[in-house]
């Protein structure tokens, strides 16, 4: 009885909210609409009247007709920025949209790096959270944040509000994100806004389609594809949930880019990540249809995954987010080798990711000269007199270690056997590093920091070189505990 009542009420809401103009949640007072282009505006009717849109910076009407069940969409030009304006939509019956908003819009997306709001989670802190969310306000940056939906089929809206940021609403939205919209907007000087779309603990494969992910559900997947609304039996780590519930109501609208902070929950099965990231970037770009706009993401930071009594190196997935950095074009990393917790999943310094996306974003897609945005890279390794000397790409600077010395106890080295032991590391030529231990004669492999858990201390123009090695060799995993972790990776 109770399972057709709601039924009941569901065919309601959906009659109500089709029995007059309507348009998605993500349309609304508050909003902001990307500058200098053509964005689109869509919804449905029930009449076959023709659907005007007003614009008041322009004062321009534009006019569209419905189709046969009632869609119709517009596409409205925008100035270069600004605002507060008024959009109005009209089939006889008026929608008003005020405190609209002309600036450069994100998509925020991920798991629960991504969600972490400003105020933390219980007993998980955000660092120097309190004082920022308290010099928060700023009437032109503008904050959405979808709600959490896991669905079967795609969805045409979301749930969620436009709120301007003030401490109130900041302190609940994700702490990356805003980080990230808060040096947008000191350095653009134009509003900015962040539309956050995560949900903890989500894996890669549930934020894509069905067609697009079927490739990757293999033997090592958790979950199948879901048929059903009962089939999904995780509601954030099932393939194409999230797509369906939480990206697809957003698809179309007008945005500069995306950012990322996602992988945790795909380590244990690494091999495919570079892969599935480089079929999901390709997917959202192809659905927006507005080309490869940039798409910006975090390298998971280290953390003792033994803890969580989980057996594979997640060093396997930070380079398969390396690899992806490499192949996808329009992409950058954010290296947060020296922001992570050795006990916590959730590390604090979120003004650090955020902020590091921020430069890629300044320096790649907004032309700022200056600055260095992407951390050093390996490149090449080749032996000489015992040594192991490796080059790096991007390194506008010499490398250095931590308290600017150069010192490193990060590495590690190996001859044939495939032994690894310490290495002594020497600045060659202000160029290269000589990387050698006196047990390797003949050096074939290096590593650094090539573990779930290290304090990145190797840098280069402020920012940290991610983990990498050399080699390609099989890595052994961990002994797993006799009892399950309990632990809540939300």
């Amino acid at each position: 009885m109770k399972k057709t009542f709601l039924t009941i009420l569901a065919v309601a809401a959906a009659t109500t909210a089709y029995s007059k103009i309507w348009m998605p949640a993500i349309f609304d007072s508050g909003m902001v609409l990307q500058r200098e282009t053509n964005v689109r505006l869509w919804g449905t009717t029930d009449t076959k009247k023709t659907i005007k849109v007003n614009t008041s910076w322009n004062d321009k009407t534009y006019l569209c007709k419905p189709d046969g069940d009632g869609r119709w969409n517009v596409s409205v030009s925008t100035p270069a920025a600004g605002g507060p304006y008024t959009v109005t939509v009209s089939d006889g019956e008026k929608l008003q949209f005020d405190d609209v908003l002309v600036g450069e819009v994100w998509i925020c997306a991920g798991q629960s790096n991504m969600e972490m709001p400003m105020k933390g989670y219980p007993s998980q802190p955000i660092a120097n959270g309190t004082m920022d969310i308290l010099h928060s306000a700023d009437p032109s940056l503008h904050l959405y944040q979808a709600k959490r939906v896991s669905l079967v089929e795609p969805t045409d809206t979301t749930r969620g509000t436009w709120q301007t940021a003030c401490p109130e609403t900041v302190r609940e939205f994700s702490a990356t994100a805003y980080y990230f919209g808060r040096e947008l907007r000191k350095v653009l000087g134009v509003p900015v806004g962040l539309i956050v779309t995560a949900w903890g603990g989500s894996s890669c494969e549930a934020w894509m389609d069905r067609a697009t992910v079927a490739p990757f559900v293999t033997e090592r997947s958790p979950y199948q594809i879901p048929s059903t609304q009962k089939d999904i039996k995780s509601k954030n780590r099932q393939p194409t949930v999230l797509f369906n519930g939480m990206l697809h109501p957003i698809i179309g609208y007008g945005i500069r880019g995306a950012i990322w902070y996602q992988g945790e929950d795909n380590v244990p099965r690494y091999q495919d990540y570079a892969r599935q990231m480089h079929s999901m970037v390709t997917l959202w770009r192809e659905k927006w249809g507005i080309g490869e706009f940039p798409f910006f993401y975090c390298q998971i930071a280290p953390y003792d995954y033994s803890i969580i009594n989980w057996t594979v190196n997640s060093a396997l997935l930070r380079e398969q987010q390396l690899i992806a950095e490499r192949t996808i074009p329009n992409v950058g990393m954010a290296v947060l080798m020296d922001a992570g917790i050795k006990l916590g999943i959730h590390p604090p310094y979120k003004n650090i990711a955020g902020e590091r996306l921020a430069l890629l974003a300044l320096v790649n897609t907004y032309g700022i000269k200056g600055v260095t945005a992407s951390s050093a890279r390996y490149k090449s390794m080749k032996v000489e007199y015992g040594k192991a000397i490796l080059e790096f790409e991007n390194d506008k600077m010499n490398l250095y270690g931590k308290d600017n010395t150069f010192t490193s106890k990060l590495f590690e080295i190996a001859g044939a056997d495939r032994v690894f032991y310490p290495a002594k590391v020497e600045l060659h030529k202000r160029k290269y590093l000589a990387v050698s231990a006196p047990e390797v004669p003949e050096p074939v492999a290096v590593r650094y920091a090539f573990t779930d858990w290290a304090d990145g201390d190797l840098f280069c123009d402020g920012l940290p070189l991610s983990s990498f090695r050399t080699d390609d060799w099989p890595v052994a995993e961990r002994k797993a505990a006799d009892t399950a972790s309990d632990y809540d990776r939300r």
